[in-house]
């Protein structure tokens, strides 16, 4: 009887420590949270004064040329520098914007495994394991200029769902991101369904989501977003040829509730 107490008391004494640890750690990412959202909202800052020095430099060129002055090569030098340094600078905001949107909570081994495993069995799929991130290439996901997801990939979004809905993916949420490159939509019957990329992203995000809903993956795990054109992976080509690497969907895998 008395090992029983000191059994049942050493049992509430580890659940008290685990609750305090869980505290702890939850206390711990609001701290670097709220220290990462500080850092992000200065980089933020050096952002707007380099994108308004880049606007200034591009008038001064422009003058320049105008006039047929000297300092032209010198000032397309420094436009090159700044925007050089203006991509980083974005590069870093997207990759703070992600950790704060979708936290870094590794999956569980079991989970990695497979969707290693289901990236390899798919040529149109990727997956990230340092991000939780499964990545699908676009030109391969979809029909040109539509939201449409191709009938060979149904198949591929359908396996994804078994493996959303196993017993290791259950505490976590999907979010759905879209991405186009920078290839405006002309196609007036295009144009029509889908105004800008942005609508595309987000309309070809809608559709996954759809096939994933009918595949039994909880609606309250699921959400969307639509990035258009910006948030590039590679450079574009130049005058508006775009990147196929820059048309994909990324499948975020994250904690319930973030």
């Amino acid at each position: 009887m008395r090992f029983l107490k000191l059994f049942a008391v050493l049992l509430v004494c580890g659940f008290v420590f685990l609750a305090a640890g869980c505290d702890s750690e939850l206390r711990d990412l609001r701290i670097q949270n709220d220290t990462q959202r500080v850092r992000m909202e200065q980089f933020e800052s050096q952002l707007q004064a380099a994108q308004l020095e880049l606007d200034q430099a591009k008038r001064q060129l422009a003058a320049a040329q105008a006039k047929g002055g000297v300092e032209v090569d010198a000032l397309r030098q420094k436009i090159a520098a700044l925007e050089e340094d203006l991509a980083k600078k974005k590069e870093l905001i997207a990759s703070m914007q992600e950790r704060l949107l979708y936290g870094t909570t590794p999956l569980p081994v079991e989970l990695i495994t497979k969707l290693e495993d289901f990236a390899k069995q798919h040529e149109m799929v990727t997956y990230d394991s340092s991000r939780g991130v499964v990545k699908f290439k676009s030109d391969l996901l979809f029909e040109k200029g539509s939201d449409k997801v191709a009938p060979t990939a149904v198949e591929a979004v359908k396996s994804l769902c078994e493996i959303l809905n196993s017993e290791e993916a259950k505490g976590f949420d999907v979010v759905i991101a879209g991405h186009t490159d920078d290839i405006p939509i002309l196609k007036p019957t295009t144009r029509a369904q889908h105004p800008t990329n942005w609508h595309l992203s987000a309309h070809r995000a809608i559709s996954v989501l759809d096939i994933m809903g009918d595949n039994n993956v909880d609606p309250k795990r699921m959400s969307v977003r639509g990035f258009g054109q910006y948030r590039p992976v590679v450079p574009n080509a130049p005058d508006k040829k775009g990147n196929p690497q820059n048309r994909r969907v990324e499948i975020f895998i994250v904690p319930e509730g973030a």
